[in-house]
């Protein structure tokens, strides 16, 4: 899937999204092989960037997200929307397809 290019300055997410910097994927394998791009791995570990404000519950409440803006996490392989700003990508995705938080 292609990624939705924006020209704009920031973005925040709403309801239980967050907004996740893409890690750089690895440019050599562990025995020193330079990969070419076409076999490189989407990578799956970021940083949040953006948080929305929460998953409103059947009461009208809202439940807060368990991530915060900084934390590193490990997210399902073809979860989110993948968004280019700048130069930089990013991955627009619900707090449910986060993994793990990477300590």
């Amino acid at each position: 899937m292609a990624a939705v290019t924006l020209a704009a300055s920031s973005l925040k997410p709403l309801g239980d999204r967050v907004l996740v910097k893409v890690s750089e994927s690895e440019e050599k394998t562990a025995g020193g092989i330079l990969l070419p791009d076409t076999a490189k791995e989407k990578p799956q570990v970021g940083e949040i960037t953006a948080v929305g404000p929460g998953k409103r519950s059947d009461d009208g409440s809202r439940q807060e997200t368990e991530v915060k803006v900084g934390d590193k996490v490990l997210y399902s392989k073809y979860a989110g929307t993948d968004i280019k700003l700048g130069a930089d990508e990013y991955v627009l995705l619900s707090e449910k397809d986060i993994l793990a938080v990477l300590g």
